[in-house]
């Protein structure tokens, strides 16, 4: 198994609704939006968290949620909160924002390490 793959399966997904009916259908397709909308930093994702849930009740209105918390090794938590009137609209958007924000941390990470290297080699140093 190659370890592309590997880390996508050990990503793990936590999602539980809030005041919201959590069907199977809406739990599958919450998790295919993350697995494909975050496959790409994979590798570098502990676990995300999803809360879902409708702030208003029956009302209705632009209440339903997505909070996600993505967590990172060695990089802080990316936390996301959307809102909406429709439920897989929101997940939608949701992990789209996700991804981006998951992937502007990781090059800014990616960035600094490299702004650390030492420009000249140690042998180049000790020349005379």
């Amino acid at each position: 198994m190659d370890s592309d793959l590997r880390e996508t399966i050990l990503m793990q997904f936590e999602i539980q609704g809030r005041g919201f009916p959590l069907t199977a259908t809406l739990l599958t397709h919450a998790e295919r939006q993350l697995r494909f909308a975050l496959s790409r930093a994979s590798a570098q994702i502990r676990r995300v968290v999803v809360r879902l849930g409708d702030a208003n009740g029956p009302r209705g209105g632009e209440d339903k949620y997505c909070r996600m918390q993505v967590y990172l090794k060695n990089a802080p938590p990316v936390l996301i909160e959307g809102t909406g009137t429709e439920m897989y609209a929101v997940i939608n958007r949701s992990a789209e924002r996700a991804s981006r924000n998951v992937v502007k941390v990781l090059d800014r990470r990616r960035r600094k390490a490299r702004s650390r290297r030492p420009t000249t080699l140690p042998s180049e140093e000790a020349s005379p």
